[in-house]
């Protein structure tokens, strides 16, 4: 099973989720998401004006392939990589910028955005994001401790469930 390369827990998740929450205000942006390079969400916020998100899930799954032929792209032209995937629409448009070697920050917006602000203060952010993580490379992961109560509660509810 795929699972994803990177793992926010605690302080370092919430610091994330205000990051998110800062860019979306400062740029005006409809949906914020920290995607791993698998095409994970791993956090995202939407503005409390925004209309029902599109699957995130997708997205984030597509657009780690399109950063994957991206990367492949700048390769074939000398470049180690390219920072920065730019989709404009009519009324959508998204704005990715890499995170180190591992996630993405992604920014769906619309007409009321402006690219050039949503580029300035995502760039910032995505500075700050790379010092979360790159801290958070060194934090061991929470051991997950499941006592007997719980033990005994789901085996009794298997029991029930399949006789």
């Amino acid at each position: 099973m795929i699972e994803p390369s990177i793992a926010l827990f605690g302080d370092a998740f919430d610091k994330v989720e205000n990051l998110l929450d800062d860019l979306l205000k400062q740029t005006q942006a409809r949906y914020a998401l920290l995607v791993d390079r698998k095409g994970f969400v791993l956090v995202h916020r939407e503005a409390l004006w925004a209309p029902r998100p599109p699957s995130l899930d997708s997205i984030a799954t597509l657009l780690a392939g399109s950063i994957s032929a991206t990367a492949a792209l700048a390769k074939i032209m000398g470049e180690s990589q390219f920072n920065e995937l730019v989709q404009q629409g009519k009324e959508i448009s998204l704005y990715v910028h890499l995170v180190g070697d591992n996630a993405l920050v992604v920014i769906l917006f619309d007409t009321r955005a402006n690219l050039g602000r949503v580029k300035l203060f995502t760039t910032k952010g995505v500075a700050e994001v790379n010092k979360i993580l790159e801290a958070e490379k060194d934090t061991p992961r929470p051991e997950l401790k499941l006592d007997q109560d719980f033990s005994s509660g789901a085996t009794a509810l298997l029991d029930d469930l399949f006789g």
